[in-house]
């Protein structure tokens, strides 16, 4: 069975104990309390939120200026360093925001893709959308062009919305030089043969020098700037026309697509709604316990793989907010100094980020401590870790030295969050399994003939309730694949996860192996196939494996075994560079094995059928690494 997405652990506090009964086969269903909520998210906001909190702290983005995006007297919660909301002034520039789409002539159903790292606009444009009805496209900012243009293509992104430049990415002059087009075209009117669907650009000023802002947008007439997009009064037909469209939403609309490549290497969008989104949301805040009390430090950039785009998107905004409880952004990109300021200086009581965004900031705690500073992390107590499986050295370092004594461990896929654990479990079981089935989900462990198996036994997850996403955008014949009609009961559909896992008796889910072959390095999801494919365009390389192999920092990392072309050769280095040259630089292998070189076999294994048989290579590139004193390693 195909794989749906990779389905990567959630690591978050757990709701109340739930009652424990045995179960002879591999079956559960969550409880049907708290009631499913069936309001859009605009109208929860309004109704549940901003009417009960509007004076709490909203949203505190250190590193951008107070009235960053201009419009009328802020009181900024008279915090003069940086921007700092509450969330009556939050919802004032949701408003703007939203007013100001609907002048740009974004309408209900519209794409409109972002590619950005943590910042104020990016929050804005996640409730604003949804206020709109227009759909929100997460766009991950290490795109080579070429990625960039085929997932704008692949959902007809109308509007895209750019910082211009992030890290060594420089968006705008990009895009122009690849389209000149876009140089020439007018604001709300592009017309590139390459970008069909493409109509408006805008720009978020998030630069401090306006000489170097201007360098970036330069002659590029087709740029509209963020700041000049919004539209701050009140009494215009902007207003009456946002007001309709909120009250006209019903909660199964698609209002987000996330990427996932998959196996194939092509990229899917996967389609979530209102349902989708806020009942997470809501389930996972009050798992954490937040309230409006809690001040989240939310880590992982806006943009990643899907899983850590979820936990970014729902576990961490979606789920603090719901409750009434403040998010703060350290950086725009992953900072370890940044982050450990802002958590002793805005008294964080969460954190959330992957394993590797963990081990930085306690190296940092650790460096700060060597250093003689008294470092004050008593407000902690809870967080979310995304990727592969916490080890539990780690898990016991989070709790001794962060005081994240809640973190437990939880499952989820494309979908929302569907298993976890709570923090009563003892922490082998908060570790080595995901937990138990959530509130409103069923979930079962079936063999290869689609039968349940008896506990104790090892089969693919499938999961399904309000949890299931709308399918992949446009894409029927891979939704199909993957979300099948139960042949006894017509009106269940399931998600089949690719992922192998065993349930015990109590109802516990331990996820011990992968159907596919993503690779998962640091928590985001690397492709085989991907990696594959930039490997044998090299002339040299006549034919190329991509697999895992095991890392203490990364949790997994690429190892690549290449048979060369007759006559040719290769440095280990020269491999690596053909895959950062054509894709993500985070793709390039770590270890790299030539068939025939010493040490190393003749050939790759295959079965009778010619397919690289990948399990056996995953466990020679285990041994060779750890064995064979770093022969292979590349770096």
């Amino acid at each position: 069975m195909s794989l749906f997405c990779r389905v990567k652990p959630f690591l978050f506090l757990s709701c109340s104990a739930r009652p424990t009964r045995s179960i002879t086969l591999s079956s559960v269903e969550g409880p049907r309390y708290p009631p499913l909520e069936y309001r859009t998210l605009p109208i929860y906001f309004r109704q549940d939120i901003v009417s009960k909190y509007a004076e709490r702290p909203a949203l505190i983005c250190r590193q951008e200026r107070p009235r960053t995006h201009g419009g009328p007297p802020s009181g900024n919660m008279n915090v003069r360093s940086h921007l700092a909301w509450d969330f009556h002034e939050f919802n004032r520039h949701i408003h703007a925001t939203a007013r100001g789409l609907i002048a740009l002539g974004v309408k209900k159903g519209d794409r409109v893709g972002v590619i950005m790292g943590n910042n104020s606009a990016y929050a804005l444009l996640q409730w604003a959308c949804a206020s709109i009805g227009a759909i929100l496209v997460t766009l991950n900012p290490a795109y080579q062009l070429h990625e960039l243009v085929k997932a704008l293509n692949v959902v007809g992104v109308a509007h895209l919305f750019v910082v211009p430049r992030l890290r060594t990415s420089r968006y705008v002059r990009g895009l122009a030089a690849a389209f000149p087009d876009l140089r020439y075209s007018a604001p709300g009117n592009i017309q590139a043969a390459s970008l069909p669907s493409l109509r408006s650009l805008i720009v978020v000023n998030d630069m401090s020098d306006p000489k170097d802002y201007a360098e970036e947008v330069e002659d590029i007439k087709s740029v509209v700037d963020f700041r000049e997009m919004l539209v701050w009064r009140e009494d215009g037909s902007e207003q009456r026309h946002f007001k309709e469209l909120v009250d006209s939403h019903h909660s199964d609309e698609v209002i987000n697509l996330q990427f996932t490549s998959g196996t194939t290497g092509k990229p899917k969008a996967v389609s979530l709604t209102h349902l989708n989104l806020i009942n997470n949301g809501l389930s996972n805040g009050r798992c954490m316990r937040l309230t409006s009390d809690d001040i989240l430090c939310n880590v992982p950039p806006l943009f990643h793989s899907h899983s850590i785009e979820f936990i970014r998107l729902v576990l961490g905004n979606l789920a603090a907010w719901l409750h009434g409880a403040c998010i703060v952004y350290p950086a725009a990109v992953f900072n370890p100094e940044a982050i450990v300021d802002a958590i002793v200086q805005e008294r964080c009581t969460a954190l959330h980020g992957v394993p590797t965004h963990f081990l930085g900031v306690l190296s940092e705690v650790q460096k700060r401590h060597e250093a003689g500073e008294k470092l004050d992390l008593s407000s902690m107590r809870t967080g979310i870790a995304a990727g592969s499986p916490i080890p539990i050295d780690l898990m016991h370092q989070l709790i001794n030295k962060l005081n994240l004594v809640d973190l437990t461990v939880a499952y989820g896929m494309s979908d929302p969050v569907s298993f976890q654990t709570t923090p009563a479990d003892p922490i082998t079981k908060r570790v080595e399994t995901v937990g138990k089935v959530q509130p409103h989900v069923k979930a079962k462990v079936i063999d290869i003939e689609g039968e349940i198996v008896p506990v104790g036994t090892p089969g693919e997850v499938c999961v399904t309730g309000y949890l299931l996403q709308k399918g992949y955008w446009e894409n029927e014949e891979q939704t199909k694949k993957v979300m099948c009609v139960d042949p006894k009961d017509p009106s269940t559909t399931w998600i089949h996860s690719g992922d192998e896992g065993i349930m015990d008796e109590d109802g516990f889910l331990r996820i011990v192996g992968r159907v596919k072959d993503i690779i998962i390095r640091g928590g985001e999801n690397l492709f085989p196939v991907q990696i594959e494919n930039a490997l044998t365009a090299h002339s040299s390389i006549r034919e190329a494996a991509a697999v895992s192999v095991p890392d203490a920092h990364y949790g997994e990392v690429v190892g690549a075994w290449i048979v060369l072309e007759p006559g040719t050769t290769m440095t280990r280095e020269d491999v690596r560079k053909a895959v950062s040259d054509r894709i993500n630089p985070q793709n390039a292998p770590a270890w790299v094995w030539f068939v025939g070189e010493p040490g190393v076999t003749e050939e790759l294994p295959k079965t009778a059928s010619g397919k690289v048989m990948k399990h056996i290579l995953r466990e020679w590139s285990k041994t060779l690494s750890q064995d064979n004193a770093g022969l292979g390693r590349v770096v």
